[in-house]
């Protein structure tokens, strides 16, 4: 049942033929369930009622062939409106329309089409133009379905534009990713390599100092003076020359001195003094016992020779 100025309708009463007159019926919305249930009911006129808009389920009525929804106060059709691929009749006069879902292009039935007194859109009002006469009707069907396709073939280029931009993007960000890991793994292989490097570094440079260490502990070992050699100054250390021979030097200065006073006490004023007195008899003890160790000699010397 219909809901009809609050009254109930029977559909089966108006029904005649395939034609279902629900005009001027009082409708404020569209009794979809009750015409889905009545399939032979191609030819729909719901014209002259109070509908302000199509419920999305009124898209399922695929078996109405011609549909008459003037005098309404439509604002919009359903953005599914193109399942109803059988229609080739639809009158849209005198309702509140401005534009047409794009699924219209797919109404590839339709041959007679009135959209006057609506506030269309001024592209879509050009387009259909007058519906005064059935040669205009028809002609406004034919240019509104291919306005429509238009439309409908610009939105699936701009959809394919988008997916084809988003496409890109994605493989631009794959292709950045892919970029930006290489470039971590090259820096991570540099930097394996300068901390291989370094090490190595560390190594050569640590068995280079124990190589040097072991050449001075060698060489100072082949440095130190024999006990047969000590008496060489030319085989001593460079220290120990200078030691010795700054010994040498002030011995010989001592001998110079001892000389030099030997002279002055036995050959001078001088020999009279106290100091040239014991002077003179060290020098006289020291000729006597180098005559006597002389003496001595020659007699081990005679002996050896017998």
């Amino acid at each position: 049942m219909a809901k009809a100025g609050g009254k109930g309708v029977n559909l089966k009463d108006k029904l005649d033929g395939n034609e279902l007159d629900l005009s001027l019926s009082d409708l404020n919305e569209v009794p979809v369930k009750e015409l889905a249930a009545l399939p032979k009911a191609t030819i729909l006129d719901l014209s002259c009622n109070n509908l302000t808009s199509l419920p999305s389920d009124f898209c399922s009525l695929t078996h109405v062939v011609k549909l008459d929804l003037s005098k309404n106060q439509l604002q919009q059709l359903p953005s599914d409106f193109g399942r109803l691929v059988n229609l080739q009749h639809l009158d849209l006069l005198n309702n509140r329309l401005v534009i047409l879902p794009v699924s219209f292009a797919q109404l590839k039935n339709l041959k007679w089409l009135d959209l006057k007194d609506n506030p269309l859109d001024p592209i879509l009002a050009k387009v259909a133009g007058d519906c005064l006469d059935e040669k205009q009707c028809k002609q406004a069907a034919i240019r509104v379905l291919q306005h429509m396709k238009a439309i409908q073939s610009e939105q699936d280029r701009e959809r394919q534009r988008r997916l084809q931009a988003e496409r890109e993007m994605e493989k631009k960000r794959e292709a950045e990713q892919r970029a930006r890991e290489a470039q971590e793994r090259e820096l991570r292989r540099r930097e394996k390599a300068e901390e291989k490097e370094r090490r190595r570094r560390e190594y050569d440079a640590l068995r280079a100092a124990r190589q040097e260490m072991e050449t001075q502990t060698k060489k100072e070992s082949s440095e130190i003076p024999k006990l047969s050699s000590v008496s060489h100054p030319s085989q001593l250390p460079r220290h120990r020359r200078s030691w010795f021979q700054a010994l040498l030097k002030l011995l010989l200065l001592m001998f110079l001195c001892a000389l030099s006073t030997v002279a002055v006490c036995r050959v001078t004023e001088l020999q009279r003094q106290s100091l040239c007195v014991s002077v003179n008899a060290l020098y006289e003890d020291v000729v006597t016992a180098l005559q006597s160790h002389k003496i001595v000699q020659n007699v081990l010397h005679q002996n050896s020779q017998q």
